[in-house]
């Protein structure tokens, strides 16, 4: 059997842990003398960037969000005015239609007043044309009563004749 003891495997030994706690030593004076301040120049420059990257996103996060709520803003109020603009519309177009339809009633109006005096005119002009020939066949009725001397029998007739055709003629 093998004789493990671990004291040979460590070599531990107090000069051994002296000399490097004084090796140490010397070489963090060393760092420190020559190093030290550059190190932490450098190190404190690279948390002043980080920090201004961290400010710098956070910055552009919330710039973003303000643009987001812009649009989101203005996205609403497209959506208002397309409503306004949709309800002028609707409300633009009744007001053409009941312009139209006035329009319309009143140039059938003009069209049935026009026709009710046309008809009235040849109205009247039929009514002249009667009376003139009613005249006429009386003109003539009289003046063949004056030629012929006719008893009143045959007057009568003559009247009743002229009476019948006149009522001929009327229509």
């Amino acid at each position: 059997m093998i004789d493990f003891n671990i004291d040979n495997y460590l070599r531990i030994s107090l000069t051994d842990v002296v000399l490097v706690c004084i090796s140490t030593f010397l070489i963090v004076m060393f760092a420190k003398k020559f190093f030290w301040e550059k190190l932490l120049t450098l190190i404190q420059k690279r948390q002043d960037l980080i920090q201004e990257n961290i400010d710098s996103s956070v910055a552009i996060k919330k710039q973003a969000e303000d643009v987001k709520e812009q649009y989101d803003e203005k996205l609403r109020n497209v959506s208002q005015e397309a409503h306004t603009i949709l309800v002028s519309a609707r409300a633009h177009a009744d007001q053409e239609k009941q312009q139209i339809i006035k329009e319309a009633n009143d140039e059938a109006l003009r069209i049935k007043k026009n026709a009710n005096e046309d008809i009235e005119r040849q109205k009247r002009d039929a009514q002249k044309e009667m009376k003139k020939a009613i005249s006429d066949v009386a003109l003539s009725a009289a003046s063949q009563l004056i030629k012929k001397e006719m008893d009143e029998e045959t007057q009568k007739q003559f009247v009743e004749d002229f009476i019948e055709q006149a009522g001929d003629k009327q229509w």
